[in-house]
This record gives C-alpha cells, sequence and structure tokens, in this order.
C-alpha cells in the first residue's frame, strides 16, 4: 500500500485520533460490564456459581454479530447518517441496558439478567459493527495502523472503569447507582459520534437488503486471481502461531515453577503494557512503511518472539527470563495485531464495509478458538518447549502468504482507482 506521507506528530494529535480513543472506550466498557462487573454483582448478592458460568453465553452475539451486519450496510438511519446513526442508537441503547441491571433482583430475576445482559451484548456487538465501518471509511490508509492502535489500546483501558471504579464505588454505594454511573461513560463514545464527520459519505449504500447480503461475497470472491482464498487462508494462518502459543500461556507459567504471585505481578503487568506499547509502536510504524511491509517486519517479530517462550521453558522459573521473554511475546502480538487489523479493514470494500469487515474478524475469531481448543492436547504430546517450536512452525505458512496478499512491494491500484494490496 503506498500512502501519503504525514508528519507523526499531525497523525498523533489529528481529530481522527481522539475519534479512535473516544469510540474505543465506548466500544470496550459494555463487554467488560459482562465480563467483570456482572460475575462480580451476581456472587455479591448470592447467586450460585452455575447460574453465574451460564451469563457466559451472553456472549455469543459478539461472534455472531456478522449476520445481522448486513442492516448496517442497507439502512440509513434519519440522524448523523449511516454509520454515526447506528453508533448513536446502540450507545443509547447500551446506556438504558447497563443502567437497568441496577433495578434487578438477581435472587428472585434470573431471566430478567439474562434478557438484559443478552441487550447489552447485541447492542454492543452491533456498536462494534458500527464503529469498525466507521473508522475504516473515516481513516486514510495512512491512519489505519495508528488509529486502530489506538482504538484498541482505549478498548482494553475501558476495562478499569466496570472492573476497577465500579467495584470500589459498590462497597460504598447501592447497584442502582453503580450501574447507571457506570452506563454513563458510554457517553464518551457518544462526543465522538456527535462531532466527528461521517466518512465516505459518496459511497451509495445497496439498494435492497438482498443486495446487502449477496453483493458483499459476490464482490470479494470475484476479486482476480483466487486472491480471495489467499486472503481467507492468511486471515486464519497469520496469527495462528502466536494465539496457539498464548491459549494456556497462565498454565504454562504455573508448570514450569512461577508462583501465583509471580504471574500476577510480573507476567500479566508487563504482557499487558508490552502489547500496549506494541500496539502503539506499530500503529506509528505502519504510517511510515505501509500495510504490507509492516505485515511483513512485524510478522518476523511474531515468530522470533514465540521462541522466547521455548526458551523460557527450557530455562525453567527464572523471573528476569519470564519479563524478558513475556515483554518480547506481548510486544510481538501488539505490533502482529496493529498490522493485521489494518489489513482486514483495508481489504473491504467501502460499498460493504460493516459486512465484510465482520465476516473477516469473525473468521479470524473462530479459527483462534478452534485451533486454541487443541492446545492442552499438543502440549500434552510434546511437552511445552517442543510445543513452542511446534507454534514457530506454524507461523510460517502465514508469512508464506504474505507473497500473495502483500507483497513487499505493493500493487498501486485496482480496476476502481482506489489503491490496494490485495
Amino acid at each position: 500500500m503506498t500512502d501519503r506521507p504525514v508528519p507523526l506528530w499531525r497523525l498523533i494529535l489529528s481529530r481522527h485520533m481522539l475519534m479512535c480513543v473516544l469510540t474505543g472506550f465506548s466500544s470496550g466498557l459494555p463487554l467488560y460490564v459482562l465480563i467483570t462487573l456482572v460475575p462480580a454483582w451476581l456472587r455479591v448478592q448470592g447467586v450460585d456459581l452455575a447460574t453465574i458460568g451460564l451469563t457466559a453465553l451472553t456472549g455469543l452475539p459478539y461472534t455472531w454479530k456478522f449476520a445481522w451486519a448486513p442492516l448496517l450496510d442497507r439502512y440509513v438511519p434519519p440522524l448523523l447518517g449511516r454509520r454515526r446513526g447506528w453508533a448513536l442508537i446502540t450507545q443509547l441503547a447500551l446506556v438504558a441496558a447497563i443502567a437497568a441491571f441496577g433495578f434487578v433482583d438477581p435472587t428472585h430475576q434470573t431471566q430478567a439478567v439474562f434478557a438484559v445482559a443478552t441487550l447489552v451484548a447485541v447492542a454492543s456487538a452491533t456498536q462494534d459493527v458500527a464503529l469498525d465501518a466507521w473508522r475504516r471509511e473515516l481513516l486514510t490508509d495512512a491512519e489505519l495502523g495508528l488509529g486502530n492502535a489506538v482504538f484498541v489500546n482505549a478498548y482494553r483501558l475501558a476495562g478499569l472503569i466496570p472492573g476497577g471504579l465500579s467495584l470500589l464505588m459498590a462497597d460504598h454505594l447501592p447497584w442502582h447507582v453503580v450501574f447507571p454511573t457506570t452506563a454513563a461513560f458510554v457517553a464518551v463514545g457518544t462526543l465522538a459520534v456527535v462531532l466527528a464527520p461521517e466518512g465516505a459519505e459518496n459511497v451509495v449504500p445497496p439498494r435492497t437488503l438482498t443486495e446487502a447480503v449477496v453483493a458483499p461475497f459476490r464482490e470479494f470472491f470475484s476479486r482476480p486471481d483466487g486472491r480471495a482464498f489467499a486472503l481467507l487462508a492468511f486471515i486464519v494462518l497469520y496469527k495462528l502461531g502466536d494465539s496457539l502459543a498464548t491459549s494456556l500461556i497462565s498454565v504454562f507459567y504455573l508448570d514450569i515453577g512461577f508462583s501465583l504471585t509471580q504471574v500476577g505481578t510480573i507476567a500479566k503487568v508487563v504482557g499487558l503494557w508490552s502489547s500496549i506499547v506494541g500496539a502503539m509502536i506499530g500503529g506509528l510504524v505502519l504510517a511510515r512503511i505501509g500495510i504490507a511491509r509492516s505485515l511483513w517486519v512485524f510478522g518476523v517479530v511474531q515468530l522470533v518472539s514465540i521462541l522466547g517462550l521455548a526458551g523460557l521453558s527450557a530455562a525453567g522459573p527464572d523471573p528476569w527470563f519470564l519479563a524478558a521473554a513475556v515483554g518480547f511475546e506481548y510486544l510481538g502480538i501488539g505490533l502482529g495485531t496493529a498490522a493485521f487489523v489494518a489489513f482486514l479493514q483495508a481489504s473491504v470494500d467501502k460499498r460493504f464495509t460493516a459486512t465484510q469487515y465482520a465476516l473477516l474478524s469473525s473468521l479470524a475469531a473462530v479459527s483462534r478458538t478452534f485451533g486454541n481448543a487443541t492446545t492442552g492436547w499438543l502440549v500434552e504430546q510434546l511437552g511445552w518447549t517442543s510445543f513452542f517450536l511446534l507454534c514457530t512452525v506454524l507461523a510460517v505458512p502465514g508469512m508464506l502468504l504474505l507473497l500473495v496478499v502483500a507483497p513487499w512491494t505493493p500493487r498501486t491500484s485496482d480496476a476502481t482507482g482506489q489503491t490496494s494490496i490485495l
């Protein structure tokens, strides 16, 4: 991808980056409400663990959001345009639904808890579809890497509200105050939705719902030289190695002799901040060298970093080695994720951004889920050191597919005149 050089300070301080911060925060908050605040609330209220465990099923809409993504491509709300309009609708629904938890008695209204949680999950997943599409249509190719890195990091930091502030409030305030206060933080994203431009205003939405469902597939699979199938294979394989390597990472730390305290204070803290720093560095570098070359460079870092875990497995419970290996591994994850997400967004047709991006991102999530399900068996058969060496080998096919989907010397434009790396 050939990007027009833009001063980094201008990218960092742009209104587009501020939009990514605010919407990333509002996008991450509902998920952390479901996975941290709601389980804590239920347990404090005396709900049994089996019921609390079942609340995880309300997360299914995040996996199936592509099923209704065509609606967001086809229909334009009366206010704020196709992307911002849907974002505003979902944010208003989220504020109401999250606040509603505070007025439900979880010990006697279990069905109501599940209903509200499902509404939060559906509205949150739909908000993600709208914001992902909006971000792709608003950001230039030079801004994609940094914009996505900023968005993802704000998404993660949003967990500090339901997982920190809200729990602190719950020690001193009733839940009917805690949940509405938590819900009010969604308004951070609403501010961006109202103030930022729509983006891609010259794109004509599909004329019918049938077209919104069928046309994205027709366009994708009509791409020349079999690139569509190469792209699908790349999505499955590019991050497979590091995904497998980290799927049982906490178990690995304990198996080789680290204490829970060491895992919590060294591995988790170093891993979190390394991934955040990696994403930010990745976004800045991506703005300079482009998406295609970043996939190559960061892919190599991703691949080599897995060897650090193999070295840690052989070395044993050395705290300094733990910090170094985990820091390098999660730095590689952050770098690779920045380029990978930017690549996915650059791969969609802007007429069907919501549908195509939801499908591609869901494919990446499904492949990780099924791949990670095999890791326990693989470790039992191979041992940790050999397992990490296998993960390194499994990272190679994705790198080789870059020759097809994102060559080092990128293609310039497609038939429509748009810059393309496919």
